[in-house]
Formats: structure tokens, sequence, C-alpha cells
């Protein structure tokens, strides 16, 4: 088995305060909309869906700017990526979520580097599955595209 390369007990104490975070009431809250629900593809699907001040459009960016935080920890190098892989799993959801709106959410805000963070640590992680497993990325997106609720 392959284990995380120069991961410190100061990535652990990260991952953990990161978990914790994640179980805050309104987070959880924000993460059951995003997770069975959010499922947009262009800006117009994003406008119906997710109308400004609308709960929906709080809980995505709540979701969505908390994972991109947390890949940026992992690409300004304070957590150590492969010891998150291990257990943070749920990036990997956000990032399938987001990944074909991406362009048009960048387009329509003109923010070119809108989600950097994210789309850089998602894109790895779908490289580490494969890597790991040559079917699991596959398995991943299937199940996760079967989780919306219409």
């Amino acid at each position: 088995m392959y284990m995380p390369i120069h991961a410190t007990y100061e990535d652990v104490n990260l991952i953990l305060k990161l978990y914790e975070m994640r179980r805050e009431d309104k987070m959880r809250a924000a993460r059951d909309y995003f997770g069975s629900t959010f499922s947009c593809k262009n800006m117009q699907e994003f406008q119906q869906h997710c109308p400004p001040g609308s709960e929906r459009n709080a809980y995505f960016r709540q979701v969505v700017t908390y994972w991109d935080m947390v890949a940026g920890f992992i690409t300004a190098g304070v957590l150590n990526e492969e010891l998150f892989f291990e257990s943070g799993r749920e990036l990997l959801l956000v990032w399938e979520r987001v990944r074909d709106f991406l362009p048009h959410y960048r387009a329509a805000t003109k923010d070119p580097m809108a989600w950097h963070n994210l789309e850089a640590v998602g894109t790895r992680y779908v490289e580490y599955m494969k890597r790991r497993g040559p079917e699991a990325y596959e398995a991943f997106s299937e199940r996760i595209a079967g989780m919306v609720k219409k």
C-alpha cells in the first residue's frame, strides 16, 4: 500500500479541523443541498436554480468557496495532497458538479481564475484515483451523477 510522502501532524490536525468545520449545522445543510440537488451546466440554469439572494445561492457559494479554500491549502503546499486524497473525496464530488459549469461562470463573472484551486486539485484527484484503480474514477463519477434529485 502506498503511503503519503512527508505528511506531518500539522497536516493531520488541519484535516481534522476541516472535518469539524464541515459538521457545522449550516454547512451540513449546504452540503446536503449541493450533494443531492446541484447540477447546473450553464448560467441560465444557475440563475433559475440559484437566483441571487436565495438560500440555494448561499448554499452553493458556501460549499464551493469552502472546497476552493481547502484546495488552496493544497496548492499552496500547506496541506499534504496525498494525505488529503485519502479522506477528502467530497472535494472531488464538488469538482465533478461544477466542472462543466465553471467555464460559463468564469465568462459571466469575467473572472478567469474563479475556483482555480478547486480545478487544479480536482483534476489531480481524478488522476490520483485513476492511478490507484483504473475504474475507480468512472464508477465514482457515475455514482454521483445518479445522486441528483430532479
